[in-house]
């Protein structure tokens, strides 16, 4: 295993490690963490939602807008902070949920914006890895995600913690009556936990990825549907530890223009799982190809391989894994330290 040599990663590589053990910790908990926000939020289903997070938690978020909304049927929304923060909007929120997602539970932006939604109107949800936060004292609600404190820049844990417990605000919010709209059973859960330890056993699929990589300085990542937040997600990782610049985004929306970048070898990361948009994914990973594209696929039978058994739904989680790796392998390679990459801080004090 190429983490570790030099001193360099083994604080991300042993926060990696932590994952298996933080999930199971959380779905063995989903029977009381639905029965406290059922308790907290009432029976009536909300009008809207609307989510607000920055960074990883934003990416998050973006999983949360899919199942949420299959869950409620109801429109889901990603907040834009600045209206609140820097032109004084003022809105009526009367019957929405409003979630606040920050693995801190600190950043002052989401606190002061969740705190303004309930304000209105809304009732109020945290997402954070910090019970006794200040995030968590302004909602009605939380769901602690209690990854344990974490020590390198780039999150890990707390982010794949995040998207779980999103799965779970989705299964209290659907009720028994819409458990089926949702693509993932209790099966799934079980599965989830041994799938990620085995995931980061097997470290040779990102190393052989990162060395195809070399030294290019560009990267897409490319999902669609339940897997794209896991691909804005992956590329946040790899620019946050290579400087490479790396751009996240949804297959419908790149073929429309923005595919125009991909020539001359670019490294292409794609995300599938079999779902309903596996499809569009590799009919996106054709014409990139095309174009000379150097394709890299997230996916069951891909070059960076997960686990079918857990199907699309969760699917997000192990293709996040694999995205960890192999930002953490390019960086090993570019000679970075995955645990301080130049000028990142843990907590962005954004207002």
């Amino acid at each position: 295993m190429s983490a570790g040599a030099g001193g360099m990663g083994v604080r991300m590589t042993a926060e990696m490690a932590e994952q298996p053990r933080v999930l199971a910790a959380l779905a063995g908990r989903r029977s009381e963490l639905i029965a406290e926000l059922r308790a907290a939020l009432g029976d009536t289903a909300p009008a809207g939602i609307v989510l607000v997070a920055r960074g990883s938690s934003d990416n998050a978020a973006v999983f949360g807008r899919y199942v949420l909304e299959l869950a409620t049927r109801r429109p889901v929304a990603l907040a834009a902070p600045s209206l609140i923060t820097r032109y004084g909007a003022q809105d009526r929120l009367d019957g929405w949920l409003a979630v606040g997602v920050s693995q801190s539970g600190r950043t002052p932006e989401i606190v002061s914006v969740l705190e303004s939604y309930g304000a209105a109107g809304a009732r109020t949800v945290a997402i954070t890895n910090d019970r006794e936060s200040v995030l968590a004292h302004a909602a009605d609600a939380t769901i602690a995600t209690a990854a344990g404190a974490e020590q390198a820049v780039p999150a890990t844990k707390t982010v794949t913690a995040q998207f779980a417990a999103f799965a779970v605000l989705a299964e209290a919010l659907a009720g028994d009556a819409g458990r089926g709209r949702l693509p993932w059973d209790a099966g799934a859960w079980d599965a989830l936990p041994d799938a990620v330890g085995e995931l980061l056993a097997d470290v040779g699929p990102a190393v052989t990825a990162a060395t195809a990589i070399g030294a290019a300085q560009g990267l897409v990542a490319i999902a669609r549907g339940l897997l794209l937040g896991a691909a804005l997600e992956a590329a946040l990782k790899v620019k946050e530890l290579t400087g490479i610049l790396a751009e996240g985004a949804s297959a419908a929306d790149f073929l429309h223009g923005p595919i125009a970048v991909v020539h001359r070898g670019l490294p292409v990361l794609t995300l599938a799982a079999g779902g309903p948009t596996a499809a569009d994914v590799a009919e996106f990973a054709a014409a990139a190809r095309e174009r000379g594209g150097r394709v890299l696929a997230i996916a069951p039978d891909g070059d960076l391989p997960i686990p079918a058994a857990i199907g699309d739904g969760l699917a997000a989680i192990p293709a996040i894994i694999r995205a960890q790796q192999l930002a953490r392998e390019l960086s090993l390679l570019r000679g970075i330290d995955p645990d301080a990459p130049f000028g990142l801080s843990k907590v962005t004090a954004t207002r």
